[in-house]
Order: structure tokens, then C-alpha cells, then sequence
């Protein structure tokens, strides 16, 4: 019996383009006094990275698969397939690369092995939607001799900060500060630098502030008047906005603001509804605010975007998108009060009209949602970054 066990050294989140390091530990598990027949051997272990796509069938009309690559791939004891046993198709994969072989270990006796490899740029997100699909995962092949391949996979969550694709890295070393007392190959120079970048563009792009206001009007006249200070945010922020109905014609009686991602499929992979198809547009809410707002000259609401959530992306099949979904009630009676006089000749009871015709009407705000930070992003899933196995 032999344990391995993959421990991502910095947690599960990482953004496309950085280099991911894992320590594989393969340990004989049997105690130092047992006898020397009872050494344990691998004949070799290969870890590989691989992006697995899954589309709905009732939402999405792919083209018909290819024969040789089935939608579950098939079982095989020979090969190293990393997505063997998986629905979908392997989308990205990056060349796999060999651990060790021919291993032998004594009872009680542990070997560790690094392994590191860039996640690819041009890959998808990691995201989990009602139409698509798109799963990373890190898989670990070991096999004994004369024995069938087991695999082990860490799961991973992918971000991808769109733009990097057409960034140039410095050739020479005199573009970055360097220390003679520090070493560093180049392909560390060339992750730290691409994560110190994406850092200073995602900055950039979420801290400009200036305030945007948007008059809100039916068909009879002006509602309020709505205002935010930015339109791009990054995982975790908050979505600050205020409602000023204080300028308004037309009485608000109720409003609420979603905060929703729109999961939209590509025109030319639409399922025809008449076919039997879901709606090829999906919404999901993640934060939601209401409020009965008669009287109420103004108010604001704050709408947390979860870590756990996956940025605006586009791709061939599928595209996501935020927006703040507005809804207002409003009431049909011009000048309307529902507040009893100030002054009485005499005490009297006073009641509210049981009935109030009213309006609904709603209103959809787009906004930018960019990735964060890796490590911020880890919070959102604090599980463990650690996958075992027994062979």
C-alpha cells in the first residue's frame, strides 16, 4: 500500500498566466520495524493540467462530437488520461510532465516531488452556469507494474483578467529593480512580474471614482434620480448606489435592486425553443435589496459581490454579464398622501386607503465585475488544498 498525497503550496484560486506549484508526497504508510518484504514500488506518477468543458443539452446546440471523442470519456489502464471518466470534452490541457520512476520505498520511508506549471492564458474561467461548464482540475496518474493507472485530481478555480493576452514581458533584467543577494530564474521573473501587473491593472481599473446619475421616469413622470460612483468592481467590493426621490413627480411606493450575473449562450449555438429547448439566457441573483419607500426622500443600499463568483467573460459558446436589476412600484394617483392631517378641530381616527393602484415598471443597469486577488479570492472556499490517495 502507497499513499500520495498533492498539496498546493498557495491554495486553490489562481489567475491564468501564473505558475502553479504543488508538492506530491508518496509515502509507505507501514511502520520502520516491519520486515523488508514489505517495500512498496511505483513504476512511474505524471501530473498534467486540463480545462474540461460540459454544455447542456437543452440549452446548447454543439456540433455533433466526434466519434473518437465521446462526451464521457472512456476507461483506460494503459494510458494517461488525465479527463478518463469525465463528462465533456478536454478543451486545454498542458503537456504533461513526469514525476519519477521506477520508485521504491522502504516501510515507513517518504519522498517528495515539486511539481510547477504555468496555467495558460488563453484558457477559459472556472465556471459552473446553467448552460456551460468549465472545470480545471491538476490530475496525478501513478501505476504499479502490471497494475491499472489510478488517478488522483485537485480541483482547481481558474481567473482570467482579460487583456493579458497582448501584454509584452521585459526582455532585460534592467527593466525591474534587481538585488544581487536575490536569485531568480526567468520563469519567476516573468510570473512575479505578470502578477504584480495584473495586481496594478485590476487597481486601476476599480478605484477611478466619479458619480454617475441616471434619471428614472415611467410613463407619467419622474421617479428619482439614481447614482454610483463607479461602474467597475472586483470580487468582494460592494455595490454602493443612492436613490434621491425627493425630485420626483410620481410617488414610489416600493423599490428593490438585484445584484445578477447574465449567463447568455452564443446566436449561433441557441437551441431552437420549438425543439424542445430551455431560454438560451439565464439569470442568477446574488445579493438582493428591498425597501417600502412612500416618503422616503432618500435612500441608498449596498449589494456585496461574493468572492466566490465568477468575473464577466465571453467565449465562442457562452458569454457572462453583470448587471443591477431595478424594480419600482409606483403609485397611479398624482400627489398622492397617505398620511393623516397635522391639525384636527377634534380628535378623529384615521385609517389608509385599503387600495392604492400602482404601477411596476424596472429598469437594468450594467456594470464590470473583474477578478481579485488569488489569495482574497482562497477565502470564498477556505477547504483544504490537500488531496489524498491510497494505491
Amino acid at each position: 500500500m502507497i499513499e500520495v498525497v498533492a498539496e498546493l503550496s498557495r491554495g486553490p484560486v489562481f489567475l491564468a498566466g501564473e505558475a502553479l506549484e504543488c508538492v506530491v508526497t508518496v509515502t509507505n504508510p507501514l511502520p520502520p520495524t516491519a520486515t523488508s518484504a514489505s517495500s512498496e514500488a511505483l513504476a512511474w506518477a505524471s501530473a498534467q493540467i486540463h480545462c474540461q468543458f460540459h454544455a447542456s443539452e437543452s440549452r446548447v446546440a454543439l456540433p455533433p462530437p466526434d466519434s473518437s471523442q465521446p462526451d464521457v470519456q472512456p476507461e483506460s489502464q494503459t494510458v494517461f488520461q488525465p479527463h478518463r471518466g469525465e463528462r465533456g470534452q478536454c478543451i486545454l490541457s498542458t503537456p504533461p510532465k513526469i514525476l519519477f520512476c521506477d520508485l521504491r520505498l522502504d516501510p515507513g520511508e517518504s519522498k517528495s516531488y515539486s511539481y510547477s506549471e504555468v496555467l495558460p492564458i488563453e484558457g477559459p474561467p472556472s465556471f459552473r452556469g446553467q448552460s456551460v461548464k468549465y472545470v480545471y482540475k491538476l490530475t496525478i496518474g501513478c501505476q504499479r507494474v502490471n497494475s491499472p493507472i489510478t488517478l488522483l485530481r485537485v480541483p482547481l478555480r481558474v481567473l482570467v483578467l482579460t487583456g493579458l493576452q497582448d501584454v509584452r514581458f521585459p526582455q532585460e533584467e534592467a527593466v525591474a529593480p534587481s538585488s544581487p543577494f536575490l536569485e531568480e530564474d526567468e520563469c519567476g521573473k516573468k510570473d512575479s512580474w505578470l502578477a504584480e501587473l495584473a495586481g496594478e491593472r485590476l487597481m486601476a481599473a476599480t478605484s477611478c471614482r466619479s458619480l454617475h446619475l441616471y434619471n428614472i421616469s415611467d410613463g407619467r413622470g419622474k421617479v428619482g434620480t439614481f447614482g454610483i460612483f463607479k461602474s467597475v468592481y472586483r470580487l468582494g467590493e460592494d455595490v454602493v448606489g443612492t436613490l434621491n426621490l425627493g425630485e420626483g413627480t410620481v410617488a414610489c411606493l416600493q423599490f428593490s435592486v438585484s445584484l445578477q450575473t447574465e449567463e447568455r449562450v452564443q446566436p449561433e449555438y441557441q437551441r431552437r425553443r420549438g425543439a424542445g429547448g430551455a431560454p438560451s439566457v439565464s439569470h442568477v441573483t446574488h445579493a438582493r435589496h428591498q425597501e417600502s419607500c412612500l416618503h422616503t426622500t432618500r435612500t441608498s443600499f449596498s449589494l456585496p459581490i461574493p468572492l466566490s463568483s465568477t468575473p464577466g467573460f465571453c467565449t465562442a459558446v457562452v458569454s457572462l454579464k453583470w448587471r443591477l436589476h431595478f424594480e419600482f412600484v409606483t403609485s397611479r394617483e398624482p400627489g398622492l398622501v397617505l398620511l393623516p392631517p397635522m391639525e384636527q378641530p377634534e380628535p378623529v381616527t384615521w385609517t389608509g386607503p385599503e387600495q392604492v393602484p400602482v404601477d411596476t415598471f424596472s429598469w437594468d443597469l450594467p456594470i464590470k465585475v473583474l477578478p481579485t486577488s488569488p489569495t482574497l479570492a482562497s477565502y470564498a472556499a477556505p477547504g483544504p488544498s490537500t488531496s489524498t490517495i491510497t494505491i
